[in-house]
């Protein structure tokens, strides 16, 4: 009885990893026969309230673009990512300057100009419009700002699952899945969920890796928040199935037919 249990475990999970459809691997097949839209780049991501900025001003005569820079004495530590070898893992790297955090009207405060809307902005736009604010003062200044907590979350099957920071605020899907180690040999490619939440309004949208069709879509640029779940294929679901210990079960069956076998052999001499 315990030999029949032991082969019919065996039997079971041979039939279990054996019948799967093979999974497509591949990513974006037909990127040569898509006609790219560069207009998708002004779906990038817009500032939203709790971002925390870092922004300076300078110019030739800094003295002068002092009253405009925040005054701040200590530094904000964020974790730079880049996309890792499979040695390394990614590094922190410190980054200082006066921080603004916009509040739940859109608004940050500037030094000498007051509360500045940065809805529908982003920071390529922000920069230019401080710079239009600051130019009615100061002679040709120059803004620079960076964008130190845009967060993108990457679950489910992939190397590296977790949430990511993205200083620069400028995450595409593939960037993301790049720092969680891509997809993992169970992963769904053609099915990746991505969901996003823009004051308050949650929406979502499964994009199909192997093909660049998406790439037209306001989802290829990520946007602060953005959660991207890639789905197991029916062999990792079916693997969550089978009992854990399965695999001492088809050891021990195997164990115990090849002694089956030497013994009827030696009966039958």
């Amino acid at each position: 009885m315990i030999l029949k249990k032991y082969f019919i475990y065996g039997f079971l999970s041979v039939a279990l990893f054996s019948c799967t459809p093979r999974q497509e691997i591949n990513y974006m097949k037909d990127i040569e026969s898509i006609a790219l839209d560069n207009s998708v780049k002004n779906s990038r991501i817009t500032l939203q309230p709790g971002d925390q900025l870092i922004i300076t001003v300078t110019a030739k005569d800094m003295d002068v673009v002092k009253p405009f820079n925040q005054v701040y004495s200590s530094s904000t530590t964020i974790t730079q990512y880049s996309t890792p070898s499979s040695n390394n893992l990614p590094q922190q790297m410190p980054v200082s300057g006066p921080t603004y955090r916009v509040d739940t009207d859109y608004n940050i405060v500037v030094p000498q100009i007051g509360k500045v809307s940065v809805q529908n902005e982003n920071i390529e736009s922000l920069r230019v419009k401080l710079e239009g604010l600051i130019g009615k003062y100061v002679k040709d200044p120059v803004v620079d700002a960076k964008l130190i907590n845009f967060r993108v979350s990457v679950v489910g099957e992939v190397a590296r699952p977790g949430t990511y920071v993205v200083p620069d605020g400028n995450a595409t899907v593939w960037s993301a899945l790049g720092l969680a180690g891509d997809l993992t040999t169970y992963g769904v490619r053609q099915n990746v969920l991505i969901i996003r939440n823009v004051d308050g309004q949650i929406t979502h949208n499964r994009v199909d890796l192997t093909s660049a069709q998406f790439i037209n879509t306001p989802f290829y640029y990520l946007k602060q928040n953005d959660v991207i779940y890639v789905q197991p294929n029916e062999n990792r679901e079916k693997a969550a199935r089978v009992d854990p210990n399965t695999g001492i079960y088809i050891s021990v069956a195997s164990v115990i037919a090849s002694l089956t076998i030497g013994i009827l052999a030696l009966i039958r001499r």
